[in-house]
């Protein structure tokens, strides 16, 4: 019984939020790889770029609600997604014909186009602040869980409880169900083969008559719904900041990098990796310890490695050491 508790707890407060978790960093890091992997450059501007569809997202779901509008037991923001994406679309093709063009014209260096990124980042950044406030905004409506610690002591007689969030399970679901078309498109299609040509030899895919603009639109269209997608599942599962999404660039991007930068399988496990690491150094290990030792042998303090604080040092920490002896990442990307 108490492993059994020590398992619920496990699960409730590691494993349910580590894997929502990994699924928006890795919807987030295939954003940043597939950038990387086709226009060769890290755009530093992704993380506000997640936070400006998010926010469109949120302005259209309050209209939403404002009408009376909602989508039952899921979330109304589900309803207002497609608008987000098309708003970030707009903005996303919109920069690359002011900003990106010039420089892809002149045959300019990679560090160039990521200093470039910052200033968009700036920019993009100050717009969504300016379009939603700098406030925390939760827009979560519809059922909050689909099971809860209470139901779930009651159908099964353990001391724990384990809750499992609506958010938590449609981040997951979507996730699956996105990467899914993404790699059917990169592979089945015409257009998607044309994207991988490029991304493997620009010079040959250009031989072969492949228009370089249209794979540069379409790569564009594909970021904007990832990082809408993969912003409205994070402000979801937790609540929106424009200043979060902004910290959130340095987990997705050590998510790309372990993976290997460029390869979207890469992006994906990059992605979880981070999470659990993430997760499992700043949680406080009493419980579920708890339930395993006995009480001659439980700690005093909480068991906890590093604070909630310094969840994103791990991730740099680890970005660090992937860069010193594996820079490739674990799946061969590109090197950084």
């Amino acid at each position: 019984m108490d492993f059994l508790n020590a398992l619920t707890a496990l699960f409730n407060y590691v494993i349910i939020p580590a894997t929502s978790y990994g699924s928006q960093l890795a919807l987030g890091a295939l954003g940043v790889t597939l950038i990387y992997g086709i226009l060769r450059f890290s755009n530093f501007a992704h993380g506000d770029t997640m936070a400006f569809g998010t926010a469109l997202t949120i302005l259209v779901t309050w209209l939403f609600q404002s009408w009376g509008i909602t989508f039952g037991p899921l979330p109304t923001a589900l309803l207002a997604l497609p608008f987000g994406i098309i708003g970030t679309a707009a903005l996303l093709l919109g920069t690359d014909r002011v900003v990106y063009r010039f420089y892809r014209k002149q045959k300019a260096a990679p560090v160039i186009l990521v200093i470039v990124s910052m200033g968009v980042m700036f920019i993009m950044n100050g717009l969504t602040r300016f379009i939603i406030g700098v406030s925390d905004q939760n827009f979560a409506d519809g059922k909050r869980f689909i099971i809860n610690a209470l139901q779930y002591r009651k159908m099964t007689g353990l001391q724990e409880g384990l809750a499992i969030r609506t958010t938590s399970v449609i981040t997951v679901v979507t996730a699956i169900i996105v990467v899914t078309l993404l790699f059917w498109f990169l592979n089945r299609t015409r257009t998607g083969k044309s994207m991988r040509a490029f991304s493997d030899n620009e010079d040959l895919a250009l031989l072969s008559g492949i228009n370089p603009e249209r794979v540069v639109t379409v790569t564009w269209l594909i970021v904007a719904a990832l990082a809408t997608i993969a912003g409205v599942l994070y402000g979801l599962d937790k609540s929106f900041s424009p200043f979060t999404y902004f910290q959130l660039l340095l987990p997705i991007f050590a998510s790309a990098v372990v993976g290997g930068l460029g390869n979207p399988l890469g992006a994906i496990a990059g992605g979880f990796v981070i999470a659990f690491s993430e997760v499992i150094f700043t949680y406080a290990w009493k419980k579920v310890l708890g339930y395993l030792l006995p009480a001659s042998l439980m700690p005093d303090g909480l068991v906890q490695l590093l604070g909630t604080d310094y969840k994103y040092a791990v991730s740099f920490t680890i970005l660090v050491i992937v860069l010193l002896f594996r820079p490739t990442g674990l799946f061969k990307g590109k090197s950084v």
